[in-house]
């Protein structure tokens, strides 16, 4: 008798569990429930765009068409301009000219420290750029890789691919008048647009190995022939070293840029690429990042 009254009780609970659940998914509470507790995160960055990877669907913006100096991101694009030049030879070698190292010191400007007179691939020139974000590994591309008679011809060229290439990836809001973020009053893009560009960067194999990539030493051909080993590049990223399945892709700063980073993840066989310009600090761009990456994984499940 008592084995039974237990009996019963438990299939009166079930019932009304049941009969509870019926309800609630009939008015569409239990459907909503997941949705409703990824909270959308608040961010100090004055804009953000995050998206999947593989749709390209959007999964958080703000003020993601806004256009803002972009400090050193805008190296995705010569990175990616380069990497796009046809029959490219990553190990064709650079001579590295004074006009390239009076540039940096000229601009206090990030650079790789590279040397006068040495011989440096495209290969090597590319961790230059990416990884120490160096203007002077950006000046010897662009020199190497624009057309034209004199060096500031070829230059202007170079930046005309890059604007080039933002037009056919159907960019509206972004235009490039440097090589490397060092801009003369026209150099732009929002946090949507520089997302599409990165995305278009990380399908290149080269691309992806670079910008993944934390310390890199470089060996380059002195004047006389010898071999010279440069002090190791690390990467500016921080999310490589602190955020799991961080694969880029690249910072940027500047006095009018403030702190940007454009950053992509993969947990789960899931990629999640965005960007965040004008945050306030070295720590706060990483943080905005972190959160807008958990809410994106969030977002996919």
């Amino acid at each position: 008798m008592i084995t039974g009254i237990k009996g019963t009780r438990r299939i009166s609970r079930a019932t009304a569990v049941a009969v509870t659940s019926s309800a609630l998914l009939a008015t569409g509470a239990l459907t909503a429930a997941p949705a409703q507790a990824v909270t959308t995160p608040s961010i100090v960055a004055q804009g953000g765009y995050v998206m999947n990877n593989s749709s390209g669907s959007t999964l958080y913006t703000k003020a993601a068409d806004t256009e803002r100096s972009t400090g050193s991101t805008t190296k995705i694009m010569t990175a990616k301009v380069v990497l796009a030049q046809s029959n490219l030879n990553l190990d064709a070698k650079v001579t590295i000219q004074k006009e390239y190292s009076d540039y940096v010191v000229r601009n206090n400007a990030s650079q790789a420290h590279l040397i006068v007179g040495d011989k440096v691939t495209v290969r090597q020139l590319l961790y230059g750029l990416m990884l120490p974000s160096g203007c002077d590994a950006a000046y010897a591309l662009a020199d190497k890789f624009g057309t034209g008679t004199t060096r500031s011809a070829r230059v202007k060229s170079f930046i005309g691919k890059m604007n080039t290439a933002a037009t056919n990836l159907g960019l509206q809001h972004t235009h490039f008048d440097s090589f490397d973020g060092i801009g003369n009053g026209s150099n732009y893009s929002t946090p949507r647009d520089l997302t599409k560009i990165a995305s278009s960067a990380m399908k290149n194999s080269t691309f992806r190995t670079v910008v993944k990539t934390k310390s890199y030493t470089a060996k380059t051909i002195t004047k006389t022939g010898s071999t010279r080993t440069m002090s190791p590049w690390t990467n500016t990223n921080g999310l490589l070293s602190s955020y799991s399945g961080t694969i880029g892709v690249k910072t940027g700063s500047g006095p009018e840029a403030k702190y940007c980073l454009v950053f992509a993840a993969t947990r789960g066989g899931k990629t999640i690429i965005g960007t965040v310009l004008a945050s306030t600090s070295i720590p706060q761009r990483e943080a905005d990042a972190k959160k807008l990456l958990d809410y994106g994984f969030a977002r996919l499940g």
